[in-house]
């Protein structure tokens, strides 16, 4: 009879971007013998305007836990509170019903914010996958920072958003750089041919098109309606052949929706797919002739196609990027002069060998592994003496010491350490099989710190490590 799985993962997806990247991490965390899925889908992935996108993660054979319903009718600054609203509404009856021991959220939406809102009551640990970033024309940027001070465990995407977490109070050894995620779908998936792709969403790659996403600079949403005629002019003047890909639901996400569809109605070349698919997205990226707008993929996953960029506005204004990203103003001359310089042969020939700075491919399995194994790394000392060696010589976030051993004992250990490192000494964390000893356990008691009483478990062992760190479960 196979052991119950010891840990279970929940993970929120709102969008069919956050799948994309979560996609090989939930397949890890399926086939790991101690890890158990609980897969919480909302937001655009339910909403049939957005593609109805939780089909994809039917069809990839991944059991959904629950459908939380978040999105408002509408686009205003009031629906997305709304939104906010009701996801932290939907979520807490969700978490009720059922606590995952750790809950992965993903990046900067308003459906992640208040999803990590509803978890802070229930005190369940979160893990957060890519803090650290920049986007300055986003309210996303406030969202990405919040979530990190409600997270536990980080899971950034570059060494750069590594440091600034920790330069953000959190401590070290929470911070995981484990590259992105999405990109391992590339060591999984085969892609489909021109043929292929052409068929199954009627749309022609050649000549080779620009592919085009282009979401609300929400900090700036009152100039909706003006950003997209200017990207649309550009695109217009350039004469290429463009294929777009959906918006988020952001606030004024309407007027770029409607302009769009506009725009493909007068240009015999141009379409729109509300949805890719993973692999369909990939695929295309591997025929397209350049990216255009402000999506993070053109950032984070362009440069392992080696696919020139230009990226509009300040919506990802303050995210690393490498040489294949060419930024610009939301101006339709300067969007036009990018777009002939992208396709230029000369810029195209440049990018050959260009490495991608988010990693290779292979994050996810850093991340379940972390996620399994609690990030912690554990050091052993044969006695009390051994011990406070080790302490003088390296730092420590818990110490667990029996209180029987040989030369120096637990109590021994205890209060030669109060008084060389008091602070230390408070993460202290006694075992023992021997409370029935009034004077031993008055002792214990007086010390302030934890006891764990023989015999014990490792989910024991789990809520002890998380009390003395401030993780509360």
């Amino acid at each position: 009879m196979a052991a119950e799985a010891s840990r279970t993962i929940g993970v929120v997806t709102t969008t069919r971007a956050d799948y994309s990247y979560y996609r090989p991490i939930l397949r890890r965390i399926v086939d790991s013998p101690d890890l158990r899925l609980r897969l919480y889908v909302t937001g655009m992935h339910l909403s049939k305007a957005f593609g109805y996108t939780v089909t994809s993660i039917e069809e990839d054979g991944f059991e959904i836990a629950e459908r939380i319903e978040m999105l408002a009718d509408g686009d205003s600054p009031e629906t997305i509170a709304a939104s906010i609203g009701a996801g932290v509404i939907g979520m807490s009856k969700a978490l009720a019903r059922a606590l995952p021991d750790i809950l992965l959220l993903l990046g900067d939406r308003f459906e992640m914010l208040a999803s990590a809102a509803a978890a802070l009551p229930f005190t369940l640990p979160l893990a957060h996958i890519a803090g650290g970033e920049a986007t300055e024309g986003a309210v996303d940027d406030a969202i990405r920072h919040a979530i990190t001070k409600m997270s536990h465990l980080h899971f950034v995407q570059t060494r750069l958003y590594g440091e600034r977490v920790i330069q953000m109070g959190e401590e070290p050894w929470r911070v995981v750089v484990a590259g992105a995620a999405s990109l391992d779908n590339l060591r999984d998936l085969t892609l489909m041919t021109r043929a292929e792709l052409e068929g199954a969403f009627d749309i022609a790659l050649e000549p080779a098109p620009l592919v085009v996403t282009f979401h609300p600079v929400t900090l700036e949403y009152a100039q909706t309606a003006e950003h997209i005629q200017e990207l649309l002019s550009a695109l217009h003047e350039s004469r290429l052949p463009v294929i777009f890909t959906a918006t988020n639901a952001d606030a004024h996400h309407r007027p770029v929706q409607a302009a769009i569809e506009q725009y493909v109605a007068t240009h015999p070349d141009a379409r729109a797919v509300a949805s890719f698919g993973t692999r369909g997205y990939f695929s295309l990226l591997t025929f397209a002739r350049a990216m255009v707008g402000n999506s993070s993929s053109g950032i984070v996953e362009a440069a392992t196609f080696e696919l020139p960029v230009v990226n509009v506005g300040n919506r990802q204004a303050g995210r690393f990027h490498d040489r294949n990203v060419i930024d610009v103003p939301c101006e339709r001359s300067a969007i036009a002069n990018a777009i002939r310089t992208a396709c230029g042969t000369a810029f195209r020939q440049g990018l050959r060998g260009l490495e991608n700075p988010y990693g290779a491919g292979d994050a996810a399995a850093t991340i379940v592994e972390t996620l399994a194994h609690d990030g912690h790394k554990v050091d052993v000392a044969a006695n009390g003496a051994e011990a406070l060696t080790q302490v003088e010589e390296r730092s420590y976030d818990v110490i667990f010491t029996d209180t029987k051993m040989p030369r120096m004992d637990g109590p021994a250990f205890y209060r030669t350490l109060a008084r060389r490192m008091p602070m230390l000494a408070r993460r202290v964390v006694f075992v023992t099989g021997d409370l029935m000893d009034r004077e031993k356990r008055e002792w214990l008691e007086s010390t302030g710190c934890l006891t764990l009483a023989k015999p014990f478990d490792v989910n024991d062992i789990r809520r002890a490590v998380q009390r003395v760190l401030g993780v509360t479960v």
